[in-house]
């Protein structure tokens, strides 16, 4: 096949020892998935020049990056590679040439592969080099395909890597075993633990993985058998030890049983993986340890992989089982990627029980002459009455006489929550990929669900009543901006969650009003959220924004944050490799990723990093694409811009209330971020305390500037900025260090959840607003100068 231009030019440095570094590259784009196929033998083998250093590592880097290809005969140039210099190396990536065998369209040369896979395969047993097992077996598949016999170097690798791997993982590679070459080697693409060289796993891997003969039958009957064990582990059959249910094969295997059943949507899962959960989740006495905390972390990495609210609901009551400490920590971070990543599977995302709740989201159970009633609104609440009384606290009568009652009415209680939390994550995490639903299915499975509605009523929606026009309703029996009925619309019609970045301007202050006046409680921010569009400076730049760079930022806090919304990121430090890193986040589906250039600042007394350019990626065929920032659509562009927002508003240190104005080397940065032009978010909390403030007690000492809410004291007056939360006494603009107490403006209605910076700005004015009675020392210390 013919090569492009920029491959034969990095082929000529890969082979020729006598080649000059280039003063310039070609560019990665040009290199089609073909090339890097022909080019990954010579990388293999380039030599240890400047020169062919670095185009061995482009290369390199471009086919993890992306899905080489190869024909015949490169696979076999590819597999003579890894021969060569065996001896030398003691080592050979039999993970990458497994790779070429399920990614050469024309097929692999089978016979040309059986001697050099031979070689390798006896080279690395004889050795002791199995750390690459299942690649190895996936070799060990070709050793006959040249017609002759393997000299039983099949069963020898068995036998080699079945040792200690546990009765699950035995079965699995016996299974794996009776496959040909083929199989073993897509097989490998689900492997977590791939070796550094290997391309992107394939699309669709699991499945055409369902589809090979035994496996789906394996993942069944291995999750059955893991069940019974931590059931007799339970039942004092087994004798327990912490963390050791499982061995390390077992747990990999078991995490692949379930990314495969969770992936096809199997009906038998759940009733195998709540008890299975919960049973690996707790010891079966009063220890704080668990059964197997690595299988606890391996289901739920799968449960994000392939989320349904089944799984999470299974998850949910494992964290509420375990007596460890730091599980439910790790699991809470686990739970917020897997709820976002739960919105783009459409087709499961609000299937949810309705736990036997009426209409209006009620729940009646009786307890002799008392009735438990538990109530979904903003929260789910549990009374009890008897007759026509309330009680808001458990009658003492029904504490004693059904105490049983009591407690399966709390779990229900708590089983609702986690639900309505899986529910708003998701919802507001499908915003990127713009889900869409059928009316009528919208209002069976979410609009009248007894436990969703709650959450769908407070919620705005819009449907298309014409090609590409749509209207916006909120509540159960739909109204819109005005507060006017809506017609129902034909139950195909696509409906969808409204978001202001496809509002006109009126409509989005009309619900603000409406959600406001009407003192509704939206369970994320959506009438006042955030809109973030491309500006010229980033249509300019065409594939990088600047606007969030330069930031000084708490980096631990940074890198927490990253965490928390589903981020990824190499933790940065002062250690090789610690200085950069582009912090990642997929979106819509997996259609689009987002990443934020953020590097290490040595020599500081605390831990802190600067923000740099923000890129987006689109994936193509498999494979991670730049993409010119007009070309990304709006809600991914918003939403990724609105992430990164939040990460400067709530780590930049010019934010940060116990700064007391000393030099820290950042003077300059603080004061310019503390009087710099609003954010979007800081736009939307001034548009929000325009609305709130009038129904406050401090209205008439409260004005609204551009960029500061000015609160007048009897000793001062306060310019606090709408953006950091940061206050400048008058006269002279001096510094007003500042930790509002808690309780000040505590009840006042807020219309959505928000990163606390407008509760912050809000109780610092009714703090200041009544700076008589402050008596706190530091701060008057401060007002008096």
């Amino acid at each position: 096949m013919e090569l492009s231009p920029a491959a034969r030019r990095l082929l000529a440095l890969m082979t020729d020892p006598a080649a000059e570094y280039p003063a310039t590259w070609p560019g990665r784009a040009e290199l089609g998935p073909h090339d890097l196929g022909a080019l990954l033998p010579f990388a293999y083998r380039a030599p240890a020049t400047p020169a062919g250093t670095s185009a061995r590592f482009m290369v390199e880097d471009e086919a993890r990056e992306r899905q080489p290809a190869f024909t015949p005969e490169s696979c076999a140039e590819l597999f003579a590679a890894l021969v060569d210099g065996l001896a030398t190396r003691k080592w050979a990536d039999l993970h990458l040439g497994a790779a070429s065998l399920v990614r050469c369209p024309d097929g692999p040369p089978l016979a040309a592969l059986a001697a050099p896979a031979r070689t390798l395969v006896r080279f690395l047993l004889d050795t002791g080099r199995t750390d690459q097992p299942y690649a190895l077996l996936a070799v060990a598949g070709l050793a006959g395909c040249d017609g002759r016999d393997d000299d039983g170097l099949g069963a020898e690798v068995t036998g080699t890597i079945e040792a200690g791997r546990g009765p699950i993982g035995a079965d699995e590679l016996r299974l794996l075993a009776s496959w040909d070459a083929g199989h073993r080697a897509l097989f490998l693409e689900t492997l977590r633990n791939r070796s550094y060289g290997s391309p992107p796993p394939l699309p669709g891997v699991w499945e055409r993985l369902a589809d090979i003969p035994g496996y789906t039958a394996f993942a069944r009957a291995a999750l059955e058998t893991a069940a019974a064990r931590v059931a007799a582990i339970h039942a004092g059959e087994i004798p327990y030890r912490a963390d050791r249910a499982f061995e390390a094969s077992e747990t990999e295997a078991l995490g692949r049983a379930v990314r495969l059943a969770l992936a096809r949507d199997e009906e038998w899962l759940p009733g195998l993986l709540t008890p299975l959960l919960t049973g690996v989740a707790v010891a079966p006495g009063p220890a704080r340890t668990l059964p197997s905390q690595a299988l606890l972390y391996e289901i739920a990495r799968a449960v994000e992989d392939f989320p349904t609210p089944e799984a999470v609901t299974a998850l949910r009551a494992a964290r509420g089982a375990t007596r460890h400490a730091g599980v439910p920590r790790q699991l809470d971070r686990m739970l917020k990627r897997i709820d976002h990543a739960l919105a783009d599977r459409v087709e499961v995302a609000f299937r949810m029980p309705d736990l036997g709740f009426g209409p209006g989201g009620v729940l009646r159970v009786p307890a002799g002459e008392h009735t438990g009633v538990i109530t979904i609104g903003d929260d789910v609440e549990l009374t009890w009455q008897r007759g026509e009384k309330r009680f808001r606290s458990v009658p003492a009568a029904v504490r004693r006489d059904h105490p049983g009652e009591v407690k399966h009415l709390r779990q229900q209680v708590q089983q609702v929550r986690r639900q309505l939390t899986t529910l708003v994550r998701a919802l507001e995490g499908g915003y990127p990929g713009e889900t869409v639903h059928p009316y009528a299915r919208w209002r069976a499975e979410i609009a009248d669900h007894p436990i969703t509605g709650a959450v769908a009523g407070r919620l705005i929606w819009e449907f298309e009543h014409s090609p590409g026009r749509w209207r916006s309703m909120m509540g159960a029996e739909p109204r819109d901006a005005a507060g006017e009925p809506v017609a129902a619309p034909p139950p195909d019609a696509p409906v969808r969650l409204w978001h202001p970045a496809r509002a006109p301007l009126a409509e989005v202050t009309a619900w603000r009003d409406r959600v406001t006046g009407e003192r509704i409680r939206q369970p994320f921010k959506q009438a006042f959220r955030e809109v973030y569009l491309l500006t010229p400076a980033e249509e300019a730049a065409r594939f990088h924004s600047a606007r969030f760079a330069a930031h000084v930022v708490a980096y631990r806090t940074l890198y927490a944050l990253f965490r928390q919304r589903g981020w990824t990121s190499s933790m940065l430090g002062p250690w090789d490799g610690g200085g950069e890193d582009e912090a990642r986040r997929v979106l819509a589906g997996g259609r689009w990723r987002v990443s934020l250039l953020h590097s290490y600042l040595y020599g500081e007394t605390e831990e802190r990093a600067v923000t740099g350019r923000i890129r987006f990626h689109r994936k193509v065929s498999g494979e991670w694409c730049e993409a010119p920032l007009p070309e990304v659509p709006p809600l991914v562009f918003s939403e990724a811009m609105r992430d990164v927002d939040l990460f400067v508003a709530l780590t930049s240190i010019a934010t940060d209330p116990a700064w007391t104005g000393d030099d820290d080397g950042h003077r300059d940065y603080r004061h310019a971020a503390s009087s710099a032009p609003l954010s979007p978010s800081a736009e939307v909390r001034r548009d929000a305390l325009a609305r709130l403030l009038p129904r406050t007690a401090i209205a008439g000492r409260c004005t609204l500037t551009d960029r500061h809410l000015v609160v007048r004291g009897d000793l001062r007056t306060y310019r606090i900025h709408l953006g950091s939360a940061n206050v400048l006494m008058e006269p002279g603009d001096v510094y007003l260090c500042v930790v509002a107490a808690p309780a000040a403006g505590k009840g006042l209605f807020l219309p959505f959840e928000d990163d606390g910076r407008l509760a912050l700005i809000l109780s610092k004015a009714f703090l200041l607003a009544h700076d008589t009675d402050i008596t706190d020392e530091s701060i008057l210390r401060q007002l008096k100068g």
